[in-house]
């Protein structure tokens, strides 16, 4: 029997589903995020070399080498599959981590004490070990059922992950007070990583969040076994939260390299007023489009989602509407007037995806439609019909102005069906915004700069004849008609003191453009 599965068999023996090898460090197993003991010494080159045997034959070393990573599955002789990572670290040394590789099943994760889930980080030392590692191709491994600890969690989870119901997710013990205390502080993230202590974003800026190391998440956090699963394969988590009195909260959980991660991001419970966000061109025409796209684009964290729920509510109050949201996850909660009503639908919980939810959007009597996001050809295939059809939808995108969200659009789609993408394009879009959102120069808090395209005339003629490029010039001599170029809008908010000039120069996407906005007269 190769030594790697004497190690690997007292890991599950331990209720342990990871381990974790390294070049001069110790072993380490965990179960569930948290680490156990393993009396093994740091790990020497050579040492690790032979536990690895076959699998880091010459060909995979020099693969290795040009990748900086490399995946691969092994097979225990008792039968247990691993998904093994090797990394190449900066300093030469590799390391190694053994995941047990399961099928339609998670390491169970009951809520944990906060002295189980945050905890100062500790080592144990021994004495070496050394053994051979016998690797199999992926293709000749068998699904394995998990033995153990694990196997309650295997018998009572499905198969294959399905759309479910949704049901109240309660944090973990500690996580609720964790959560606060970040809110507490101003801030917009709470970033969190097995092994870590968290890290809070505040006006921009990453801080840590005192010395406590996380080291159960999925503890933490109390994931319920099928979402569990999921991250634990590969996958990961979107999902909206309460917390607290009334607090809200989107949280993305996701697997790392090293280890379980989490974002979270502070909600308020409703938008902000659409006049409060400080678009610098009216906006209240494009709330009373009978039909077409609008679209706001810009970087994560950036103000998309909500300057879209802010579109969405403003409309919503001033007209009789029906409005179905598609997002991933709801962030804000829409309200309305008396006269209209509102669906919101989280993908991944009420809808499959947004394409699906998208095509029963047709169906929905819908006057508008909000796309949390333009992902792929699909669902931009669909956002483009709907508006065709008579309804008005506001979408988001990723992407830093105007012209280069219809570029990515159109290269969505390959060279064949880019003319036909244009043209509609041409005859659906009404509006693009693109935003930043900088640091104030005085005090706390952010300040949004936008740029802003209305696709008249001359916009549809560039983008149907492929001429997005022109598109900077039009911005810049249709400030009457409610345009504006990014630069301009960060130029005014420079020289209006809101925010800092180095800020809003590295926010420029021309800084040649900024500069002469900066210097010409005031009010030119």
């Amino acid at each position: 029997m190769a030594r790697i599965d004497s190690i690997l068999g007292i890991a599950l023996q331990q209720g342990c589903e990871e381990l974790r090898v390294a070049t001069d460090a110790e072993p380490k197993m965990f179960a569930r995020g948290v680490a156990k003991r393993l009396h093994l010494g740091a790990t020497s080159a050579e040492t690790l070399h032979d536990l690895l045997g076959e699998i880091l034959s010459p060909e995979r070393e020099t693969e290795l080498s040009a990748r900086g990573r490399l995946e691969v599955r092994y097979r225990s002789e008792a039968g247990n599959a691993y998904d093994v990572t090797l990394a190449r670290r900066t300093d030469g040394g590799l390391e190694v981590r053994f995941l047990k590789t399961l099928r339609g099943s998670v390491t169970a994760s009951p809520a944990a004490a906060p002295s189980a889930a945050i905890a100062p980080a500790h080592r144990e030392a021994s004495p070496p070990v050394s053994s051979t590692f016998v690797a199999a191709p992926v293709s000749a491994l068998p699904d394995v059922a998990p033995s153990g600890p694990l196997a309650a969690v295997h018998e009572r989870a499905p198969a294959q992950a399905t759309h479910t119901p949704h049901t109240p997710w309660r944090l973990g013990d500690g996580c609720t007070e964790l959560f606060l205390h970040a809110q507490s502080s101003q801030a917009s993230d709470l970033h969190l990583r097995e092994g870590e202590a968290p890290v809070v974003r505040i006006d921009g800026h990453l801080r840590r969040l005192g010395d406590d190391v996380i080291t159960d998440l999925m503890g933490l956090l109390n994931l319920e076994p099928q979402a569990a699963r999921a991250v634990i394969e590969g996958g990961s988590l979107d999902r909206s939260i309460e917390f607290g009195e009334g607090y809200r909260a989107r949280v993305h959980v996701y697997r790392t390299a090293h280890g379980l991660a989490g974002a979270v991001r502070f909600l308020p419970n409703s938008p902000p007023p659409l006049s409060t966000l400080g678009i610098p061109v009216p906006m209240d025409d494009v709330l009373q489009l009978p039909h077409g796209l609008v679209i706001v684009c810009g970087s994560t964290g950036s103000g998309k989602s909500t300057t879209l729920a802010s579109m969405a509510e403003e409309a919503a109050t001033r007209r009789s509407l029906a409005i179905v949201t598609l997002e991933s996850p709801i962030e804000y909660r829409l309200q309305g007037g008396d006269a209209s009503i509102i669906r919101q639908r989280e993908v991944g919980r009420d809808v499959p995806d947004f394409a699906a939810g998208l095509r029963d959007a047709l169906r929905e009597d819908p006057d508008i439609i909000v796309v949390g996001e333009m992902r792929d050809p699909e669902t931009i295939a669909l956002a483009l019909t709907a508006a065709e059809t008579g309804h008005l939808v506001l979408a988001t995108l990723h992407s830093g102005s105007c012209a280069s969200a219809i570029d990515r659009i159109v290269d969505a789609y390959p060279p064949g069906r880019q003319g036909q993408i244009r043209s509609q394009l041409a005859d659906v879009l009404r509006v693009v915004l693109a935003q930043r959102l900088l640091p104030r120069a005085r005090g706390s808090g952010r300040t949004l700069a936008v740029e802003v395209l209305r696709v008249n005339h001359a916009a549809a003629s560039m983008i149907r004849e492929g001429k997005t490029a022109q598109l900077a010039t039009l911005l810049q001599s249709s400030r009457r008609e409610g345009m504006i170029p990014l630069e301009r809008s960060l130029a005014d908010r420079a020289l209006a003191g809101d925010v800092r000039m180095e800020d809003a120069r590295r926010a420029a996407n021309d800084a040649e453009v900024f500069a002469r906005y900066v210097s010409a007269p005031r009010g030119a």
